[in-house]
């Protein structure tokens, strides 16, 4: 036997008897799985060049075997990382990376549906944040709760006092979604999660409607995701004044409360507080948006969605300076408000959010024309802060219900967007990581892994309008990021994966007395603010300053919003890979 035989042999030998040891924090990957037809990409920490073996669970039999990349630092540690590429391997399975002297990752499967599951559990999140409502056993398992907060007696708080309805007055406003950690509930934050997903709904509506969370209303003539919707829908209409259709800002208590307590639990007056002209608009344009996706199924409520969207509009025309400022109004009106404030010191961007909704559901070029809708070149990520793209998303998908005035900017509109989308897809090319997420420092924010969600976002819009296959390659390698390609080694969603979040900032995984936190949530991600002074960190590092830590609601906590883009993104990747 020739010594390199003999060589190959050994390392072959040791790669399969990596199958016994336990699962390794130096190999970064999708720990939930791979398409068949797609990249399948693993990130290894190791300075030596080394050969990698992918085994089959359960035989421990080496299916496939290659040699890692040449060594790139890690653009914030310097670790020398290297890539594992077993692209070419299609065989449907469940299986392992090894590499020699390293060990091997965790398990993950290759298939053709295999984010189904994922884009199924994220959505259900939403249901385990549902307000006004016990979660029964049968679709909550042991997560199930009492209900809580039922919201049907709310008070009017003196910020948010009109002629019809004086401080004080009573009213009902059950339903909703709790925000994040928290038990209140916010008109911006509902904004552009329902934007979000009602743009599912949209782009993909064959895969939209199958999804299967498993909610109570299963089974009838709705989409599921069309039903988990409204619950939410409904909550926000009722924060409408009917008087004069400007919008409360939130519905709250006046302070957090205990984290380590269930929602049956946490009683106390509620108050709507103050409206704003950012509601009014992030309303205006959640309602006009839902009226469009209603109408096929619930004509009457999208009636309904649109006349409150235009109600809003007028008052935010009225009132176009009307800024949410927590600590001003807590000088003004008692009792003080410590709630998030969601607070917004420009509304340019709600006015072309708006603007393009009521555009394209209406046919009516006031509304394109009231303000400047392409007021520079920038084409900054959406955020709860900032939703100009969402707007402009709207008016790419809708092109054929544009008039003259938005067709004349489509052009330039499609330029800049995939402009932005081939600088990250190259910058994914050039990365150690591979992934698009992690190409600034500025990436790593509070929420960052909603940052990646919604890069992966901006390229599947890019892949609509292209059918460019690199922009789909890119919003997949930030789906992997999310599920286990990130240097921190978790997979981010609750539920799932071999290196678990935990113990995330959610007062009902802290107060149910459950090992397992509520699936289905996505953790903030990588935050090195560290705003909450959480000991416990590991590193200052940008892309590895997390902690699974319910006390780190900077790195740690879930939110509405960041759970948003994560569906859309999982089931997008669904609806072009899992053919």
């Amino acid at each position: 036997m020739s010594h390199r035989l003999f060589a190959l042999l050994l390392l072959l030998f040791a790669g399969c008897q990596l199958f016994a040891q336990p699962a390794t924090d130096f190999i970064y990957l999708n720990q939930v799985g791979f398409y068949p037809g797609a990249p399948k990409i693993a990130v290894v920490q190791t300075g030596d060049e080394l050969p990698f073996f992918l085994c089959r669970v359960g035989s421990g039999d080496t299916v496939f075997r290659g040699q890692l990349s040449p060594a790139r630092s890690g653009e914030y540690s310097g670790q020398a990382l290297r890539q594992a590429d077993f692209t070419s391997f299609q065989e449907a399975g469940q299986y392992q990376l090894c590499v020699a002297g390293v060990g091997r990752s965790h398990p993950f499967d290759i298939q053709p549906r295999v984010h189904l599951s994922v884009a199924n559990a994220a959505l259900k999140g939403y249901y385990f944040q549902r307000v006004s409502s016990a979660l029964p056993e049968a679709y909550a398992g042991i997560w199930s709760r009492e209900a809580g907060h039922p919201d049907d007696a709310v008070l009017v708080h003196p910020s948010a006092a009109s002629p019809g309805r004086p401080a004080g007055t009573v009213i009902s406003s059950p339903r909703g979604w709790y925000d994040a950690g928290d038990y209140n509930k916010y008109i911006v934050n509902s904004g552009i999660t329902m934007g979000t997903m009602l743009s599912l709904l949209e782009d993909f509506p064959a895969t939209a409607e199958a999804l299967q969370p498993g909610i109570p209303e299963q089974g009838n003539t709705l989409p599921d995701l069309l039903d988990e919707l409204l619950w939410n829908l409904r909550w926000m209409l009722t924060m409408q004044d009917p008087g004069d259709g400007g919008v409360y800002h939130k519905l709250t208590n006046p302070s957090f409360g205990p984290l380590a307590q269930m929602p049956a639990n946490a009683v106390g007056t509620r108050f709507v507080v103050r409206k704003s002209t950012v509601a009014a608009l992030d309303f205006a344009a959640v309602t006009a948006q839902a009226s469009r996706v209603c109408r096929p199924w619930l004509p009457s409520l999208a009636d309904s969605c649109l006349a409150a969207a235009e109600r809003a509009w007028a008052w935010a025309i009225a009132n176009p300076a009307e800024l949410y400022r927590q600590e001003a109004m807590n000088r003004a009106f008692d009792p003080d408000v410590e709630t998030g404030a969601y607070g917004d010191g420009s509304v340019k961007d709600e006015w072309i959010w708006a603007a393009a909704e009521l555009f394209v559901t209406t046919g009516n070029s006031q509304y394109y024309l009231a303000n400047p809708m392409f007021p520079d070149a920038a084409m900054p990520l959406p955020s709860w802060s900032q939703v100009r793209l969402l707007g402009y998303y709207t008016l790419l998908r809708h092109e054929s219900r544009l008039g003259e005035e938005g067709k004349r900017d489509l052009p330039k509109l499609k330029r800049q967007l995939l402009a932005v989308a081939d600088s990250m897809a190259a910058g994914a090319r050039l990365r150690s990581t591979g992934t698009v997420m992690g190409g600034s420092p500025k990436d790593f924010e509070w929420g960052s892994n909603a940052v990646a969600a919604n890069q992966g976002l901006l390229l599947v819009q890019a892949w609509r309008l292209s059918q460019d296959q690199r922009y789909a390659e890119a919003a997949l390698s930030n789906l992997d990021y999310l599920l286990g390609r990130n240097v921190t080694g978790y997979c981010f969603l609750t539920g799932f994966g071999g290196k678990q979040v935990m113990h995330p900032h959610h007062r009902p995984s802290e107060g149910d007395g459950i090992l397992a936190p509520v699936p289905g949530l996505l953790s903030g991600g990588p935050n090195p603010g560290q705003e909450d002074k959480c000991e416990g960190y590991p590193t200052t590092l940008p892309d590895a300053c997390f902690v699974d830590d319910a006390c780190s609601y900077a790195s740690n906590e879930i939110a509405i919003n960041w759970n948003a883009p994560f569906v859309y993104l999982a089931a997008a990747m669904e609806a072009i890979w899992g053919k």
